[in-house]
């Protein structure tokens, strides 16, 4: 027997069931359309290459067409652009391009896909200032549909997609995030982003607006992660000007200050400090030079008249009077910082003298470089100053406080993090339950996989699609891939030896050899001795064969290679790279 008690609350219960499969029932019919694919073709799991497609029916847009930088492994890599073939053979659906700002990591994939897939590209005006400058240098400027837009302007495009353009705040002028208009919802893509209160450019983050979105109802927040880890809030942009002019005030000999090409508002403040010292500024690297060109063409940079001066006309000022401000602050082996500081410049030498500030912090991957080149510089007496020592540089990217601060005003349905390593999203994943979010509603994702988002529902589709690298080396894309990078990674660790051998065509008899040449094995004139045991152990094998009556190339050139292999390795613990030639002699 229940009590009146008991059956109260049964009868709640049974009530909140009922409501609960009403609930259910109203969102599977309302989710019986079509749905929105999310499909990220790079920046997760890894830092740059960033780009994502957004797919409903028949037509796809693009967010942003990045590249990322070859890791040491990557031997001989110049750039890592991403895998476009899922998009290559959806070609009749893509739309348009969208740009979220003008970092290598958002638009430096563009002249490769363009060449395949011709389709309009938008974004703010600096922002496609320095794509025309990139596309020029590909010979398709004249070929490609741009277009300006506005933060604050809505961009409509095809049937299902309306882009409107949110003024943001980086660490390059004319950032923007996105909130994207869909059939099922609207999703907010942030870009990367800080809040910074006080712009050396512009505006602060449009925060009033982002909040407006969220009041009206977003499906999901795609929302950046690069600094997630890092509690509190990103220092403004305005306070690295004073570090840098009280640095020119102790200064008087020559300084030098290495940043990124595109932080337009930290190149803006040097020169601002130059100026207001007298100095003269010289600009080194081809990255640099052509963002200043271009920044100062449409107004993002303000240098008065006669600053500027060539690298050579150095010469005709004292070191007091001069500014460098190069590329390399990232210790990439052929820029301007690298190669001055293993004194490969042909114009700039380091002195004990000179003041050398760098204007950035590693990129996670490149600290071993940014250190070695500290050094070097160190070693030949200058006086280095980097971020370890002073605040010489603040992030562009939000930190643990103000991401707090765009899932509050989002308020989204779903969410997925994006830009940034594997544990960089798991941290953002984690600070987003904190924040009260449903962790079912959480989407940590790979490249290549894809969201289906309907009206009220989101899952992971089982089957993901073709995505990874593709690696630009000189002029070649995609030539070269794993099996050549195996390759080269074990010719740069053990070396290689060629054994070059000549036999008679028809008699099988060897005419001459075999000779063996040694690179990166060995230095053959202090290995003698091995080098006349080799030789003797390819003869041993070759007379294997001459027994056996055995003239096949590939069977000569196998056994060749084991046995030399077997060898070297019992006498150097090494195995190189084995290349034996056979030549047929008529």
């Amino acid at each position: 027997m229940y009590t009146k008690k008991q059956n109260a609350a049964a009868k709640v219960k049974k009530s909140a069931a009922n409501t609960k499969a009403a609930r259910s029932r109203r969102t599977a019919k309302a989710d019986n359309g079509p749905k929105l694919k999310v499909i990220p073709l790079g920046g997760l799991h890894e830092i740059g290459k960033n780009i994502t497609a957004f797919e409903y029916e028949d037509e796809i847009i693009i967010v942003d067409c990045g590249v990322a930088f070859p890791q040491d492994d990557m031997l001989g890599i110049d750039l890592v652009i991403p895998d476009f073939s899922y998009l290559m053979s959806n070609k009749e659906k893509v739309k348009g391009i969208f740009i979220t700002h003008g970092h290598e990591d958002h638009i430096g994939s563009l002249p490769y896909f363009l060449k395949e897939l011709n389709v309009p590209i938008y974004g703010t005006r600096l922002t496609i200032g320095l794509i025309e400058a990139k596309l020029r240098e590909h010979n398709i400027l004249n070929s490609v549909e741009r277009n300006n837009v506005e933060a604050g302007a809505v961009v409509k495009i095809g049937k299902h997609f309306k882009v409107e353009f949110i003024h943001s705040n980086h660490s390059i002028a004319d950032s923007v995030a996105f909130a994207i208009t869909t059939p099922v919802g609207v999703i907010v893509h942030t870009g990367d982003f800080k809040i910074d209160f006080t712009p050396i450019q512009g505006d602060m983050i449009d925060l009033q607006r982002l909040a407006e979105i969220g009041r009206k109802g977003v499906l999901l927040l795609m929302c950046e992660s690069t600094n997630v880890e890092r509690p509190g809030h990103t220092m403004s942009e305005r306070s690295v000007g004073g570090i840098i002019d009280k640095i020119f005030d102790e200064s008087e000999n020559r300084i030098m200050v290495a940043t990124f090409s595109s932080n337009i508002d930290r190149i803006q403040q040097i020169v601002n400090s130059a100026v207001s010292h007298k100095r003269k500024v010289t600009f080194i690297g081809r990255s640099m030079t052509n963002v200043v060109k271009t920044a100062c063409e449409l107004g993002y940079l303000d240098i008065p008249k006669n600053t500027i001066i060539e690298t050579g006309e150095m010469r005709n000022y004292s070191d007091s009077e001069i500014v460098v401000i190069m590329t390399g602050s990232q210790g990439e082996t052929m820029a301007a910082l690298s190669r001055i500081a293993l004194g490969e410049h042909r114009q700039v030498e380091v002195k004990p003298t000179d003041k050398i500030i760098i204007s950035a912090s590693p990129i996670p991957g490149n600290e071993k470089n940014v250190y070695k080149v500290i050094n070097e510089l160190l070693k030949k007496g200058a006086d280095v100053i980097y971020e370890g020592l002073m605040d010489v540089h603040v992030s562009g990217h939000a930190r643990q406080e103000e991401i707090k601060m765009m899932h509050a005003l989002i308020k989204p349905k779903f969410f997925m993090p994006i830009h940034g390593e594997y544990k960089m999203l798991i941290c953002h994943r984690n600070l987003a339950r904190d924040l009260g979010m449903d962790k079912e509603n959480i989407f940590v994702m790979a490249n290549g996989d894809c969201l289906e988002l309907g009206k009220n529902s989101a899952k992971l589709t089982p089957n993901a699609v073709p995505s990874g690298q593709i690696f630009v080396d000189g002029l070649g894309v995609g030539d070269v891939g794993n099996i050549v990078l195996r390759d080269r990674r074990h010719l740069a660790q053990d070396g290689l030896m060629i054994v070059v051998v000549a036999i008679d065509k028809y008699s099988g008899e060897i005419l001459s050899g075999p000779d063996i040449i040694s690179r990166g094995f060995v230095y053959v004139r202090e290995s003698e001795e091995l080098m006349e045991e080799a030789r003797a152990v390819v003869n041993t094998a070759l007379d294997q064969c001459e027994r056996k009556n055995i003239s096949e190339w590939s069977y000569i050139k196998t056994l060749i290679k084991d046995a030399l292999r077997d060898y070297l390795w019992q006498k150097t613990k090494r195995s190189p790279m084995i290349l034996p030639i056979v030549m047929d002699i008529e």
